[in-house]
């Protein structure tokens, strides 16, 4: 059974950061488009980054310039750099790989990371 182990979330001051960590077990996400989600209180899951298997990388729009996802093959994981963050990106943050569809992958999800953006 596939599985991912999200952590790193935390409590963090509007303009903070954090770093996200994934580690996926069962399969081999080389292959594999990965991506983070995230989904805040009342709100559908929605996409925030992807990063295709030669790197490329794909970001919601408010997420541009301060926002970095990577992986490390070797390790099965996948990170999400979170920077200037906002009170609005609350959320509990998921990841997952993607079909060529756009849709997931693999069900069930992790259990996420909670990340809470405050005063």
């Amino acid at each position: 059974q596939v599985q991912f182990v999200e952590s790193g979330g935390g409590l963090v001051q509007p303009g903070g950061s954090l770093r996200l960590s994934c580690v996926a077990s069962g399969t081999i996400i080389s292959i594999y488009t990965m991506a983070w989600y995230r989904q805040a209180p009342g709100k559908q899951r929605e996409l925030v980054a992807r990063i295709i298997s030669s790197g490329r990388t794909n970001y919601v729009d408010s997420g541009e310039g301060r926002f970095a996802i990577s992986r490390d093959n070797a390790k099965n994981m996948v990170y999400l750099q979170m920077n200037s963050l906002r009170p609005e990106e609350t959320a509990v943050y998921y990841c997952n790989a993607m079909n060529s569809g756009g849709g997931v992958l693999f069900n069930p999800w992790g259990q996420g990371t909670q990340v809470t953006v405050s005063s």
